[in-house]
């Protein structure tokens, strides 16, 4: 089966680019809604570099369109044209060139930032580094903690992008659904409570009418001192 190839590149150019929606982005990527929401807010990926997915072979064109007029419709990715082989990892942490290994930490601290679903395990793999050395990142107890910058691993040249992608996705198969929240009933639409009552019909008094009214009334006889 046809597997999306750096999907969190591929929606940062589908929310900058097309008028799909979150879910839409979501559900095409693998990726949560409210991480594409932070893509569009900038909050997630900043600095990253969109990838079309149409120039890319992985989406026609008229696909698109048709996504983009019906807000339900979920988007079909295209079997590739040519397949390549697995790759198979060794297992075991991936080796860091000693030039680069003063860089780890940032690269720890940038994959806690932006991608807290990881597992240490899945950090070690994509860094080379250790559990104890990420723990102290997480925990501020690293020894240069202070002058530590969140840096883009793949920037770095630490990991791949297809790497990190693919840990991201295996994480996000792991992570359990989003609660659903329920809802109470909903409140009276503010025009209604806020309406003005209908004036009450005035009644114009006729003083000829009022008049002639007391003339029928028979006069009260008072007492005499």
């Amino acid at each position: 089966m046809a597997s999306l190839l750096m999907p969190k590149a591929t929606a940062v150019w589908l929310v900058e680019n097309t008028a799909l929606t979150f879910d839409q982005i979501a559900a095409f990527c693998a990726l949560h809604p409210l991480e594409v929401k932070g893509i569009a807010d900038g909050d997630v990926a900043a600095g990253m570099k969109g990838l079309d997915p149409v120039q890319a072979g992985q989406l026609s064109r008229e696909e698109l369109e048709r996504a983009e007029g019906s807000p339900d419709y979920r988007l079909k990715l295209l079997e590739p044209k040519v397949r390549l082989p697995d790759l198979k990892r060794t297992k075991g942490p991936r080796y860091t060139p000693v030039s680069k290994r003063q860089d780890r930490p940032n690269a720890i601290q940038w994959l806690i930032k932006n991608h807290p679903e990881l597992k240490d395990a899945q950090i070690i793999r994509l860094v080379g580094t250790t559990k104890s050395t990420i723990q102290s990142v997480r925990e501020r107890t690293h020894w240069n903690s202070g002058n530590l910058q969140p840096l883009d691993p793949v920037t770095l040249g630490l990991c791949s992008q297809i790497d990190l992608d693919l840990e991201v996705s295996r994480a996000a198969k792991d992570r359990p659904p989003a609660p659903v929240v329920e809802t109470g009933a909903t409140l009276i639409p503010a025009e209604l409570t806020t309406a003005a009552e209908a004036p009450k019909k005035r009644v114009e008094l006729d003083a000829e009418h009022v008049f002639a009214r007391l003339k029928d009334l028979k006069p009260i006889d008072s007492d005499e001192d």
